[in-house]
């Protein structure tokens, strides 16, 4: 998810208007020192208070009542303000705080007092009653002379108590080195290597002769034994490394380790039940991210909680929903689909692309030589509808596609027909925040070509899937794909704004020929007529090289028209050269994966690694299986093992990206509600749950303090608050149900 997000706002504009001053008091500073008065020892002055908040000294400390009931982290709050900072130079803010009754969170944010108040740094520690001393150093992207320390206390139910003392924002100071604990140099797929697959790992080392490496099984025993390959500096870490190769041992077993130049790797299986249950976990991660139905904790023990946006105060509801004022007069109801990632936002294009590549998860195990529906069927994923004798998998992504349907323009209305592009809050909502206790007003955002085509698309390709089981849903479906692909038509250039990223990302594309592409393509798979043919045979994109070293996502979808028409049975004339087309975008997927020291199958120019760069890897694995399933070729299977194995472990960071797999897994991604780093009553993400990874651009504050200078793969932080490396989302682990799915059958 290739988000143009706007930094998280410091405080509202109303916040920053309407702060009470706190009693005055002497001032002191010194030359480096930026707070004045930072240990109140004789008052409380320059600090200010929100209104609803009642501070003052307490002790020699600054003391707070927060009132309960609100509902963001900016709606309390106090700071001060008119800091200096300047570009480049690195600063430490260090305060003591504690908070009664424990257990509060507070967010403590250095920014930009004014419009549009920028977030340069924040962290979010909680607190404890006894009194605790926080120090985080960060380098400020700006000169300024408005700059903001602010504590922002608000999100609590209950009123509560905070106190602060000895709060500094010091200058000049040593930039504090972030060292990833990478663990032990021989790199491995921590999860597991199927018996008949390729086994390879990577060993980090000074050496440039080969070393002897073991495999030892779980009680020690050596088993299997050889010599590495030295290959050098790999670019996308700046690590000298050699490959192991141990594919040739086929011995199913658990706790095996890999043992080269005085190290031992993170434990693995060698076997095929791992990916079975992660086919699924990835598979699961959908129900938890529901809207509009509350999340039974019978099914998902831990995960349980009340219904989001369905109109129950607090929330302003998903059921009568408006667009912003003067874009259209009417109301949608767009209630039920999937939370997006972290946030509490639904998009149509990043929802259509999530849908698109479930549903062809299932289509491929129909068409594929080792396809297994049984796999995907009735009562496997543990969700509302198991036991209607349809397929989980098709259950799940109706949930998103009934929400997608709803985001249409009616008829009689200007635009009738198009898509809205996406809905969500008027502004970011803070962390952690429960879907059902967003007070927000929520709004629908303008119709665009992008989010038409998606609709057109994923409704075409639902009619063909669902006939079988529900022939009125698929008929309603196929209606409503061709309505909304005479409206993209009608409508060819309307595009969303790039600027368009307060309370939910904008999600902008200013090309949509592959939309265009990408839905023709699965409206002529469902309904073989002539016109969606024509239109195929004279696109650009039908013959276009398509298969660039990012892959594919939701601002790039030939792939998913191309792909289909390889796969699906169809009578397109010229199939075999789509077919080819696809086998060649595999063969260069398949040459970058050999050249590459870690295995994987992306070489992006400069080594600059790509917002949600974990599902674009496994995208690239995704045609390298699809080749195998065209062809039958041994080597287009294997490269999409290997593939698996850099997301599972085999990486500079020797870390998995997917929670719940793997010795050492993120687990902290961004989220509102799966945020136990911030409130221990709150849950981790659920098993199968894919980062994003890394991402050389760093957006975030927490990474921008951590990661500056970052090479490649080092790019990353498992930080809730790292929302460019480190969030989740439907469309990434769309691409881990996919290729999963593909790595189960295998076996």
């Amino acid at each position: 998810m290739k988000r143009r997000r706007t930094a998280l706002v410091c405080l509202t504009a109303l916040l920053a208007a309407a702060v009470t001053a706190l009693p005055a008091a002497p001032a002191g500073a010194d030359e480096t020192e930026q707070i004045r008065n930072g240990t109140f020892d004789g008052g409380t002055d320059p600090w200010w208070s929100t209104p609803n908040v009642t501070a003052g000294p307490d002790g020699g400390r600054l003391c707070a009542d927060v009132p309960g009931g609100t509902g963001q982290r900016w709606d309390a709050a106090v700071g001060q303000n008119d800091l200096t900072l300047v570009a480049g130079q690195s600063y430490r803010l260090s305060f003591t705080a504690d908070g009664t009754p424990a257990g509060h969170t507070v967010r403590a944010v250095v920014g930009l007092a004014v419009e549009p108040y920028d977030t340069y740094h924040e962290v979010s520690p909680q607190l404890g009653v006894s009194g605790d001393t926080y120090a985080y150093t960060f380098t400020a992207p700006v000169d300024t002379t408005r700059g903001q320390v602010a504590f922002q206390l608000g999100g609590s139910a209950e009123p509560w108590r905070f106190c602060l003392d000895d709060v500094s924002l010091l200058g000049g100071v040593a930039p504090e080195p972030y060292v990833p604990d990478t663990g032990p140099r021989v790199r491995v797929n921590q999860v597991g290597y199927l018996p008949s697959g390729p086994k390879n790992a990577t060993l980090v080392t000074d050496a440039t002769s080969p070393l002897r490496w073991r495999l030892l099984d779980a009680r020690g025993r050596s088993v299997a034994e050889g010599r590495s390959v030295p290959r050098g500096t790999d670019a996308s870490s700046g690590q000298n490394v050699h490959s192991v190769d141990f594919g040739s041992f086929t011995r199913r077993g658990e706790g095996y380790t890999l043992v080269a130049d005085g190290e031992t790797s993170h434990p693995f299986d060698i076997g095929t039940a791992a990916y079975e249950r992660l086919r699924l976990d990835a598979a699961k991660y959908y129900y938890t991210q529901r809207s509009g139905t509350p999340v039974r904790d019978d099914l998902r023990p831990g995960y349980g909680r009340p219904a989001g946006h369905v109109g129950v105060a607090p929330n302003q509801g998903d059921t009568e929903v408006p667009c912003r004022p003067g874009e259209c007069a009417y109301t949608l109801d767009v209630s039920g689909g999937w939370y997006d990632a972290g946030d509490h936002g639904k998009y149509v294009v990043n929802g259509g692309i999530s849908t698109w590549e479930l549903l062809s998860t299932y289509e491929r195990a129909l068409h594929a030589p080792t396809g297994r529906p049984a796999g995907l069927g009735d009562n496997t994923l543990a969700i509302p509808e198991s036991g209607n004798k349809v397929p989980d998998l098709l259950d799940e992504a109706r949930w998103e596609l009934e929400f997608l349907l709803k985001m249409q323009v009616p008829a009689g209305q200007p635009l009738a027909g198009m898509a809205h592009h996406k809905i969500h809050d008027e502004q970011w909502t803070g962390l952690p925040l429960l879907p059902g206790a967003d007070p927000q007003p929520r709004r629908l955002h303008p119709p665009t070509t992008a989010a038409t085509l998606n609709l057109a698309a994923t409704a075409a390709q639902a009619a063909r899937l669902y006939r079988p089981h529900d022939r009125a849903f698929a008929a309603r479906a196929l209606a409503s794909a061709r309505t909304a692909w005479s409206a993209a038509l009608a409508h060819p250039d309307l595009l969303a704004d790039e600027n368009d990223g307060i309370g939910g990302g904008a999600y902008p594309d200013d090309r949509v020929e592959d939309e265009f592409y990408w839905a023709a393509a699965e409206l002529y798979l469902t309904t073989g007529e002539k016109t969606f043919e024509t239109h195929l045979l004279r696109s650009p994109v039908h013959t276009a090289d398509i298969f660039g070293p990012l892959g594919f996502d939701w601002a790039r979808t030939a792939a998913a028209g191309r792909l289909d028409l390889a796969t699906v049975p169809n009578s397109l004339p010229g199939r075999d050269a789509v077919r080819r087309s696809v086998v060649q975008g595999a063969d260069r997927y398949l040459a970058t994966l050999k050249a590459h020291p870690y295995g994987l199958p992306y070489a992006p120019d400069g080594n600059v690694y790509d917002w949600g760069s974990s599902a674009q890897i496994l995208n690239n694995g995704v045609v390298l299986a699809t080749a195998h399933d065209l062809t039958g070729k041994a080597a287009y299977r294997d490269g999409a093992l290997q593939t698996m194995d850099y997301l599972l472990g085999r990486n500079a960071l020797n870390i998995s990206y997917v929670t719940g797999y793997g010795e050492v897994n993120a687990h902290h991604q961004h989220s509102r509600w799966y945020a136990r780093q911030l409130d221990p009553s709150l849950p981790d993400p659920p098993d199968g749950t894919l980062a994003g990874g890394p991402n050389s651009g760093i957006q975030d504050p927490v990474a921008q303090r951590l990661l500056q200078g970052c090479v490649g793969q080092f790019c990353y932080v498992d930080d809730i608050e790292s929302w460019s490396t480190n969030e989740h989302t439907v469309n990434w682990n769309a691409a881990l149900v996919r290729l999963a799915s593909f790595v189960a059958d295998q076996g």
